[in-house]
């Protein structure tokens, strides 16, 4: 009787825990679906162009559209695509599907360091946390969302290994994180300094794990066809120098970086951290691991508030593990300290609900008259429909600036790699060089003010001389003035 008793128990833990999870998938898929007026965000314009050319146009990543990214990450876009059309709900369920499996897993990893209600407590944090406005939310269909979870499984795999399978199982799914976005390197440094300090061979099973992923997916995007040459260009060796994204000055630099760590929710977390030190007194591989990423945000310096992401899982988990010592220690009620934390770090943005109570129509009024206002998501889907409307599938278009949401609702080919601004000398010289040898039959220049804001003057120049000499004007709309090819 006492067994089956211990049996039902432990069901009903495991179904208490599949129940917080579900309720944190259910408000990130709220927050997530509900935002950006429907529509695809900038950066998701920008990968869901280059995954359809990929999959429908058979242009293979860097050949047929150019960013940092990896082709894993372009390949979800692709299919997303293929089953559904232009859509921004896919990308993001996906999304929010792969960090619920991050949520389980580091529930797994707590539970294993401290039991059960420590496991409940850090993906209270954690599942709360990845909702906030100040680490872009809304944005789970980035690839962080995928690095981070299979950061969070190596964690688990390498601490709850017993063999040297466990230990390679954990190289092999940092590697996989490593291939989704390349800033994986500093947790997998953590994870390598935590299996040099585990006794045998574990550092060697856990690199010889990793070596595997790499290799397996170098050997994956080889059989695509993809240019191995071109995957070190455009996802390492172009991100750094003048022009890149990586290109901040100081003052930038020290802005949103208190932005990121001192003004927004993060630092809520603090206290609990502070805490933590205190408890540990060592630099545990949990101090490594939260240093680990702390240093690489700062090293890349981009500072975008989605990258705090990074961060959260080992922030949460020295949060879950200095809570249950404190319940512990003092026989706190546990429901109650839930409570307190479900209340304190519960998202505060509205936007979702705002979302559901503004009138979703699009008003070409507001735009082609100055002052020239920037299209909202909802008037760029417009004009990438109007494009698509008003020009035949094998002609080609181009949009100047950041403009790569229009380019992918438009679903038209642009004659250039990059046909999202990117401003390096490599992206310069090939951006004149492609609009050299083919002419689009549509170019698209913005109005708006932000163009000239943050578009290389040069750029500008010879977008202008090009309209001016083989184009001509046809009209404005949504703030762009629209020209085509002189027949």
């Amino acid at each position: 009787m006492s067994t089956q008793t211990a049996v039902l128990n432990n069901h009903r833990r495991n179904f208490t825990v599949l129940y917080v999870i579900i309720l944190l998938t259910a408000l990130q898929l709220f927050i997530a679906l509900l935002t950006d007026g429907f529509a695809l965000s900038q950066d998701e314009g920008m990968w869901h162009y280059i995954g359809r050319n990929w999959f429908r146009n058979r242009l293979v990543p860097y050949s047929g559209g150019a960013d940092n990214k990896s082709p894993l990450f372009y390949a979800l876009f692709g299919l997303s695509d293929k089953l559904f059309g232009v859509n921004y709900w896919f990308p993001r369920v996906v999304g929010t599907l792969c960090q619920s499996l991050g949520l389980w897993f580091l529930y797994k990893t707590a539970r294993l360091l401290a039991g059960r209600q420590a496991g409940i407590l850090t993906i209270s944090f954690y599942g709360l946390s990845v909702l906030w406005k100040s680490v872009d939310g809304k944005f789970v269909s980035y690839d962080e969302t995928y690095e981070v979870t299979f950061i969070i499984a190596s964690f688990y795999f390498l601490l709850g290994a017993k063999n040297k399978q466990g230990d390679f199982i954990s190289g092999f799914l940092a590697a996989i994180g490593l291939c989704f976005r390349l800033t994986a390197i500093f947790g997998i440094g953590a994870l390598f300094t935590s299996a040099i300090r585990k006794k045998g061979f574990a550092a060697l099973s856990f690199s010889a794990g990793g070596l595997a992923g790499v290799l397996s997916g170098l050997l994956a995007a080889h059989l695509a066809g993809i240019n191995l040459r071109d995957l070190y260009t455009f996802m390492l060796a172009d991100n750094f120098g003048a022009g890149s994204t990586t290109d901040h000055g100081l003052i930038f630099r020290t802005i949103q970086f208190c932005n990121l760590f001192f003004f927004s929710e993060v630092i809520l977390f603090y206290p609990l951290l502070i805490a933590y030190l205190f408890i540990s007194k060592k630099a545990d591989w949990l101090i490594v691991w939260l240093l680990s990423v702390f240093v690489g945000i700062n090293l890349i310096g981009n500072y975008a508030r989605v990258d705090l992401k990074e961060i959260l899982p080992a922030m949460s988990l020295a949060a879950g593990l200095t809570a249950i010592h404190f319940i512990n220690k003092y026989n706190l009620p546990l429901n109650k300290i839930l409570i307190i934390i479900w209340v304190c770090f519960f998202p505060k943005s509205l936007e979702s609900v705002f979302v559901l109570t503004v009138d979703e129509s699009v008003r070409p009024d507001l735009y082609c008259k100055e002052p020239y206002i920037q299209p909202d998501d909802k008037a760029v889907k417009a004009l990438g429909e109007w494009i698509k409307a008003s020009t035949k599938p094998q002609q080609k278009v181009f949009v100047a600036g950041f403009s790569a949401s229009v380019q992918a609702y438009s679903e038209r080919v642009s004659p250039t790699i990059y046909f999202n601004a990117t401003q390096t000398q490599i992206a310069k010289k090939r951006f004149y060089e492609d609009m050299k040898q083919c002419k689009a039959e549509m170019i698209l220049v913005p109005l708006f003010p932000s163009y000239k804001q943050y578009i290389d003057a040069g750029l500008r120049a010879y977008i202008d001389q090009l309209a001016a000499r083989d184009y001509v004007f046809d009209r404005c709309m949504f703030s762009y003035a629209v020209y085509r090819l002189k027949k």
